[in-house]
């Protein structure tokens, strides 16, 4: 399972690929991974790992499982922040 964290502009753009995070049930503790759970659509706790970045084909991302909310996304832009050494954690 993947969360896609491009920008909106390039998700609605003609290029085929998206930068997405995936989504493990391990949570580390990491400052680059964020808890996102049943609240979100998911069936169980799960954690988002930024530190693991990778790009997909849009052709691949077709089963849509949830949302999040303002305050995950603003743990995820920090977590992709630490991730990509443009803050500190």
């Amino acid at each position: 399972m993947f969360v896609v964290v491009s920008r909106q502009a390039l998700v609605d753009s003609r290029f085929s690929t998206v930068i997405c995070a995936p989504v493990y049930s391990q949570h580390d503790g990491l400052s680059t991974q964020v808890r996102v759970g049943t609240a979100e659509g998911l069936k169980k706790e799960s954690s988002i790992h930024c530190d693991e970045l990778v790009s997909l084909p849009k052709s691949a991302l077709t089963h849509f499982v949830g949302s999040l909310k303002p305050a995950e996304l603003s743990e995820v832009d920090f977590a992709l922040a630490v991730s990509l050494g443009l803050a500190d954690a």
